[in-house]
């Protein structure tokens, strides 16, 4: 596999483990990084970007800490640093993006409403409530009809808050974007337990280069 090519799935993998990363947070505590938050969401409208880094912001420092959370996944001296809900998340995204694969109408709907979401965007900013509310909307009204569903846990008060609630739903369509993303640069499950220091190794050196 050519550096480039690993070099992208690691960013796209990173923008994955970022989201959710913050869903463990929000659904935990009630609160996430702003600009995190953001970064995660409008990668949602770069339909047409010019590199993998457009995606999010135009810059792999916008998805450190995903970068991050791929470096404990990756790194055995280092994997007590992730939380277990995190991991169990993203593989559940995984699987999530793999039934959307096969489900053209799926797609088709969801392409739809995140554009219909991105016209909002010359209303509201990113993270308004009333953006987010629809994006939340769109993935109960496509990903969350599979029978498979991702199962969050955390405080209660908080998951049932509808803001924080709505922010999570949001954050998990963000997650398979990012996986979708992934398998378009050849990212496949089986790396994880294959090329797990490839991974790693891409993504130390990310993090070298941001920090």
């Amino acid at each position: 596999m050519s550096y480039s090519k690993l070099r992208n799935q690691s960013i796209a993998l990173a923008g994955l483990f970022q989201a959710a990363h913050l869903v463990e947070q929000l659904a935990k505590t009630g609160q996430a990084n702003e600009n995190d938050f953001r970064t995660c969401i409008e990668s949602l409208f770069q339909t047409n970007p010019n590199s993998i880094e457009d995606i999010y912001g135009g810059c792999k420092s916008n998805v450190k800490l995903g970068f991050k959370e791929v470096r404990f996944l990756t790194d055995g001296k280092q994997r007590t640093g992730s939380s277990p809900d995190v991991m169990r998340y993203a593989l559940g995204i995984l699987h999530l993006e793999k039934k959307l694969r096969k489900n053209r109408a799926m797609m088709a709907k969801m392409s739809g409403g995140i554009e219909q979401a991105k016209r909002q965007l010359d209303h509201f900013h990113s993270n308004h409530e009333n953006l987010i509310a629809n994006l939340s909307g769109l993935y109960q009204e496509t990903l969350s009809t599979f029978r498979f569903r991702i199962h969050v846990t955390g405080n209660a008060q908080h998951l049932r808050n509808p803001a924080t609630a709505n922010k999570i739903r949001a954050l998990l369509l963000c997650a398979v974007r990012s996986a979708i993303l992934w398998r378009q640069m050849g990212g496949r499950r089986w790396q994880f337990l294959f090329q797990r220091n490839k991974i790693n190794k891409a993504t130390q050196q990310a993090l070298k280069e941001i920090e």
